[in-house]
């Protein structure tokens, strides 16, 4: 497995095309030969809008740079109130290592 780095920042939180609101990340990109580039970390947004989404699929976030990434909740239980949420990135990731900072 090879770091590539992180990816930062902030945009906007959709679920199933429908706006949620605005959020911020911070993710860990990886280089698996068998999978290719994996990624997970941190996703801030207000605690309506993580409850409003939590566990359900057609999760997007699109960056401010204009990347639009798919994304899963890695955790089963998300705290009432709680404004920070672990999630796996499906798809949409950078393939190469320029966008990635170490």
């Amino acid at each position: 497995m090879l770091y590539l780095g992180r990816i930062a920042g902030s945009g906007t939180l959709k679920c199933n095309g429908q706006t949620i609101g605005r959020a911020a990340y911070d993710f860990d990109g990886f280089f698996r030969r068998a999978t290719g580039v994996t990624s997970s970390g941190e996703l801030r947004a207000s605690a309506d809008a993580l409850q409003q989404i939590f566990g359900r699929d057609g999760i997007q976030l699109l960056t401010d740079e204009g990347k639009l990434l798919e994304l899963g909740f890695s955790e089963k239980t998300l705290a009432s109130g709680c404004d920070v949420a672990h999630v796996d990135v499906t798809g949409g990731l950078p393939t190469t290592s320029e966008p990635w900072r170490s």
